[in-house]
């Protein structure tokens, strides 16, 4: 009998490397990574692909050059990606003022978009994601309520019966990378740097979220930093 099919949208970030490896045994996954010409955009596609050859799911890289025209973010832009420090990370306000050096426009709701009209073509029933409760606080797009909020959009606007899944809501880093020891999720083929540098800068908000992520969790960090 063969698995229904779900689509993941695989950054090839921590997140959506232990989400996707939830649903690995159950479902006949297609990835899907976006190009809008990230600073990270090489290493992205070469940790998506290692996540990918390790599940045997598909791998489609999708260009969206418009994406990155419009955008003044600092992830795909001249401008320098924020260095924070590990007291900073709980900061809230300067975690949103890192989120909107950072933020994209739209973005999460871009991909989910091409990743449910994805979907559809293929009969798909779910659809991936590495949202999680701890970037909720400061993106939007990563919230409960903006996943409610989009499934009733899917329930609305599509004739097929497609739903967002997104196992690490509720979520801290720490909660992640444990639940990722859990399952044996390939973690150390993950690649979370905003900078794109090949082993991660250890200064950025992602990396310094990461690395405290597993110091909390007690586990060896498999992780490469530069700093």
């Amino acid at each position: 009998m063969s698995k229904a099919k779900a689509i993941a949208v695989l950054s090839g970030g921590l997140d959506c490397c232990v989400a996707t490896s939830i649903y690995s045994d159950d479902y006949d996954i297609t990835a899907i990574t976006f190009n809008y010409n990230q600073k990270s955009l090489d290493e992205e596609i070469k940790a998506a692909k290692r996540i990918c050859e390790k599940f045997n799911m598909k791998h489609v890289i999708i260009d969206l050059p418009w994406l990155a025209e419009i955008s003044n973010s600092s992830l795909n832009s001249d401008e320098e990606v924020p260095e924070v420090s590990l007291e900073e990370l709980d900061d809230e306000q300067k975690s949103l003022e890192n989120a909107k050096s950072v933020w994209v426009p739209a973005r999460n709701t871009v991909f989910c978009s091409i990743a449910l009209s994805y979907a559809e073509s293929i009969n798909a029933q779910i659809i991936i994601v590495g949202w999680d409760y701890e970037e909720a606080v400061t993106f939007p797009d990563n919230s409960k309520e903006y996943l409610e909020s989009f499934n009733k959009t899917i329930e609305y606007g599509s004739f097929d019966d497609i739903e967002i899944k997104a196992p690490l809501i509720d979520m801290n880093k720490k909660e992640i990378v444990k639940k990722g020891y859990e399952i044996n999720a390939p973690m150390e083929l993950s690649y979370s740097c905003y900078n794109g540098t090949h082993n991660h800068c250890g200064l950025c908000e992602s990396c310094k979220r990461r690395k405290r992520a597993f110091e909390e969790a007690g586990l060896d960090d498999p992780t490469d930093y530069i700093n």
